[in-house]
C-alpha cells in the first residue's frame, strides 16, 4: 500500500447535492440535540409554536463528506483517524437547499508515524455561483509515513490561563455513533467490533464529526444565545477518541467575536483542541 503523492493539487467533479428539513432534524438528534426533549425545539423540530426551523451550523460539514475526494492511493481504512475539521460557512445554512461541492486535495504531509492528507471542499450555488460554505479537513493514516515529505507548519495554539468563561456539559449515548451513521458516515470503525479492533480499539468508537457536532452545539449554547445563525466559522483539532456513552465538557473562552475552545471528557483526557470559533451578531434574528 502506498499512497500517491501526485494527488496534492488534484480536485473532484463538481457534484450537486441537496437536502431537506428532514435531513436537518436528523442530523440534530444524532449529535445529541433533543436529549432534554424541551430544549432545541428550533433544531429538532419543524412546527412547536413560535419557533421556526433552524439548522446547526456543523451540518454544512456533513454535507461537505458528500462529494467524493480524489484519489490519493492505497491505505488501510481501518488505520485512518480524523485529525481536523474546520467549516466556514458564508451565511446561515437553509432547511432545505441546493449546493454545489468541489474536492481538492490540499497537502500531504510526513508525519513519520504516519502521513496527514489534508483536503478542502468549495460548496457554491448551483444556480449563482455564490459562495455557500468551505471546509478543510485532515485525516491522519497511520503507518503511511517516512516518504520524506514535508511535515507542515506547527501551530502555535494554545488556551488562555484563565478559568473557561463557559463550561458546557453533554452525555453521548450508548448507541450514538449507531445513531450518527444514518447521516451517512457508516465507516465500520463506528459500528464493527471486528473492524475496531483491526484499527486497535478494544471496541467501536464515536465519529469525530459528532463529537465535533456536540461541541459546535455547546458553542451555539454558550457563545451564540442559542442562535445557530450567528456562528461563521469553527474548527479543531481531533487529539482523541469518545466510546459512545461517556460524557463530554466543553470549555470555551470568550473574546468579542473570537471563541478559543476545548472538549475533554470527564476524565480530564482533551479530545478536540485548538478549537477555534467566530460569531457574527449582526447574523442575529430579528
Amino acid at each position: 500500500m502506498a499512497l500517491d503523492l501526485d494527488a496534492v493539487g488534484r480536485t473532484s467533479e463538481p457534484v450537486d447535492v441537496s437536502w431537506g428539513s428532514d435531513e436537518a432534524l436528523l442530523y440534530a438528534v444524532s449529535i445529541g440535540a433533543g436529549q432534554d426533549p424541551g430544549a432545541e425545539l428550533s433544531v429538532t423540530t419543524e412546527n412547536s409554536e413560535n419557533l421556526r426551523q433552524r439548522v446547526l451550523p456543523t451540518f454544512g460539514a456533513l454535507l461537505g463528506q458528500r462529494v467524493s475526494r480524489p484519489d490519493i492511493g492505497s491505505y488501510d481504512r481501518a488505520r485512518l483517524l480524523h485529525a481536523e475539521q474546520h467549516l466556514e460557512l458564508a451565511a446561515p445554512l437553509a432547511v432545505s437547499g441546493r449546493a454545489r461541492l468541489t474536492a481538492e486535495v490540499l497537502a500531504i504531509h510526513d508525519k513519520g508515524s504516519g502521513a496527514i492528507v489534508w483536503t478542502g471542499v468549495r460548496a457554491v450555488d448551483p444556480t449563482s455561483g455564490a459562495p455557500m460554505f468551505s471546509t478543510r479537513s485532515a485525516a491522519f493514516i497511520r503507518g503511511e509515513g517516512g516518504f520524506g515529505g514535508p511535515r507542515g507548519s506547527a501551530d502555535d495554539w494554545k488556551p488562555p490561563t484563565r478559568s473557561p468563561d463557559e463550561v458546557v456539559r453533554y452525555r453521548t449515548r450508548p448507541e450514538q455513533a449507531l445513531l450518527y451513521r444514518l447521516t451517512g458516515d457508516r465507516n465500520p470503525l463506528h459500528s464493527d467490533p471486528a473492524f475496531a479492533a483491526r484499527g486497535g480499539f478494544d471496541r467501536p468508537i464515536l465519529h469525530g464529526m459528532c463529537t465535533y457536532g456536540f461541541t459546535g452545539r455547546a458553542v451555539v449554547a454558550a457563545a451564540c444565545g442559542g442562535d445557530p445563525d450567528l456562528l461563521t466559522a469553527i474548527g479543531g483539532r481531533f487529539r482523541g477518541i469518545v466510546v459512545p456513552g461517556e460524557a463530554l465538557e466543553v470549555r470555551l473562552w470568550l473574546d468579542g467575536a473570537d471563541v478559543m475552545f476545548q472538549t475533554v471528557r470527564t476524565d480530564g483526557t482533551v479530545v478536540i483542541d485548538r478549537g477555534v470559533a467566530r460569531i457574527d451578531a449582526s447574523r442575529r434574528s430579528r
